[in-house]
């Protein structure tokens, strides 16, 4: 777990460069924002001086307008760095997530694992929104420490020095309760982050088990595992508010009492004459403005604490990635080239799950990959797709078939459906800019999902299918994609496992269709009538070949 380093992590400004314009835009406006509220405090001051001294209303309209005008300004000033911290976070939320997908595209199955599967879900989820805040609320009031606490320090010595020494005496005060109260909270909000992830973790788990739970009759004492761990989450909020609260509470008190040993000050040289009411007013309406933005800091930094602990782990999961892959040409296609495996292996830590796996798939050819359960047929697949970590090669056409190049090449569709909440039509189109209606058509005759309406409407998790239903939704988004995309090799896993007999064989002669028009078809599958219309078989028993 990467440290906390500094109010701005410097790699925020690597992996997000539009983290950069934001600085700098940022400064810009809230030197705007500072030098208006200076104008508008001393057109104030000589507002109620020259009041004070019995002037006439209508010799001060040029003032009281020119007060009026440095307010507008200063509200539009105010507005602009709201606009700019909000479009900046979303801008560097997005980038954010856009790398972190990558990243865990180039971890792997492994590398996701090591990590955990829930931390990479919460922080690319919930964890990056949170970022929202530390870039809408806590930012600006830290840009705006940096610009208004020098330039009011500034304006003050030049109006009335002894006010600027007290100011400077007690302004590291604020600071110093920053960092002690900081020292204080970042274990606790640690501890809340890391509360929120085994939350999550914990519930991922217990879905993911809950068939086999229900199996064995133990689904019913996760409640009781869940509702500990949401207990826990709740006491670690509330501590974190606790402190939020106790923290601004003595930030404000410090600063308060600093301004008012200003205000002291000031009114003992008022009353004995030795300070001119003009720079007396003015010093004291400054005062508040250069404790103001650092109190701020303070208060904010509690809103931003969730945001700022995601991306720390945001930044842990991108340097732990391996480095990404030079740009590479669109992979050369060809209806004559074949998919070779030479020694393809795989292991996880000791256990060998595929060992030395050779095989040649031409085009043109059906071929089934057989085995019974847990003899790595679907992590050949993964290999092949390049979602496992492998030895030996891959080979399509005599180049070495990259991760990046089988998304191009291949037509996929796994043992799940992972179908989403909208038509059949955009399920089976899904990732195409436009439906081609004929192409669709095909793609659905092909999968035997014909008879299925395109624009039926299905809930989440393509609720308004059933099991069969879904499972050939799926297999015409592969077909689709494939004709949509000229992907010479299709690939399915386990495509008929909820299929009865007489779908079951429409879709065996659509991939006999589909493989003699000169493309790789490849079928993870037991069934006796894929095996029997099969050109090639490929048997697996514990990760060996036995049979091609």
């Amino acid at each position: 777990m990467g440290a906390r380093r500094g109010p701005v992590d410097p790699r925020l400004l690597g992996y997000a460069g539009e983290s950069r314009w934001f600085f700098v835009a940022g400064a810009v406006v809230g030197g705007i924002q500072i030098i208006a509220m200076i104008a508008a405090a001393w057109a104030a001051t000589t507002l109620i001086v020259e009041l004070i001294d019995g002037s006439g209303l209508e010799p001060l309209l040029p003032l009281l307008a020119l007060f009026i005008g440095i307010s507008v300004v200063r509200a539009v000033a105010t507005w602009a760095m709201d606009t700019i911290s909000v479009r900046a976070g979303a801008r560097v939320i997005s980038t954010l997530r856009v790398l972190l997908v990558d990243a865990v595209a180039r971890l792997g199955a492994d590398g996701v694992a090591r990590i955990g599967t829930a931390r990479v879900t919460t922080v690319v989820g919930h964890g990056l929104d949170a970022l929202e805040g530390y870039f809408s609320r806590y930012l600006p009031q830290l840009i705006l420490t940096v610009v208004a606490t020098p330039l009011v320090v500034l304006v003050l010595a030049t109006l009335d020095l002894a006010t600027a020494i007290i100011v400077l005496v007690t302004l590291p005060i604020v600071p110093l309760f920053m960092v002690l109260i900081g020292w204080a909270t970042q274990a606790v909000q640690r501890r809340q982050w890391v509360a929120l992830t085994k939350l999550a973790s914990g519930f991922l788990e217990t879905v993911n088990g809950l068939s086999t739970l229900t199996v064995f009759g133990r689904q019913h004492r996760q409640t009781a595992r869940i509702e500990a761990i949401t207990e826990q989450y709740r006491s670690r909020t509330m501590s974190v508010l606790r402190v939020s609260f106790l923290s601004s509470f003595v930030l404000e008190l410090v600063g308060s009492l600093s301004v008012a040993l200003v205000a002291v000050s000031i009114g003992v040289r008022l009353v004995s004459g030795d300070l001119p009411l003009e720079v007396g007013l003015l010093a004291l309406l400054l005062t508040p403005e250069a404790y103001g933005p650092l109190r701020q800091v303070g208060a904010q930094f509690h809103a931003s604490a969730d945001g700022a602990a995601a991306a720390e782990d945001a930044f842990d999961i991108l340097d732990s990635a391996p480095a990404a892959a030079p740009p590479v040409r669109r992979p050369a296609r060809s209806r004559s080239f074949a998919l070779e495996l030479d020694e393809v292996s795989v292991s996880y830590g000791e256990r060998h799950v595929l060992r030395d796996v050779t095989a040649r798939f031409e085009p043109g050819r059906m071929t089934v990959i057989a085995g019974p359960s847990g003899t790595g047929k679907s992590t050949l697949v993964g290999a092949i797709l390049g979602r496992e970590t492998s030895d030996g090669s891959v080979t399509y056409g005599s180049a070495v078939l990259t991760a990046a190049a089988a998304r191009e090449l291949i037509a996929w569709t796994g043992q799940r459906p992972d179908l989403m909440a909208g038509s059949v039509a955009a399920n089976i189109t899904l990732g195409s800019d436009t439906v081609d209606e004929p192409l669709l058509r095909e793609a659905m005759r092909l999968a035997a999902a014909d008879l299925i309406d395109p624009w039926q409407v299905l809930g989440v998790g393509g609720a308004g299918l059933s099991g069969g239903q879904a499972q050939r939704v799926s297999v015409a988004r592969a077909f689709y994609r494939a004709l949509a995309n000229d992907c010479p090799i299709l690939v399915l896993d386990e495509p008929s496992a909820a299929l009865d007999a007489a779908t079951e064989a429409d879709l065996i002669r659509g991939l006999r269709h589909f493989a003699d028009l000169g493309r790789i078809v490849l079928v993870v599958s037991h069934r006796s009538s894929f095996l029997d219309a099969a050109d090639g078989v490929l048997e697996l028993r514990r990760g060996l070949v036995l049979a091609r």
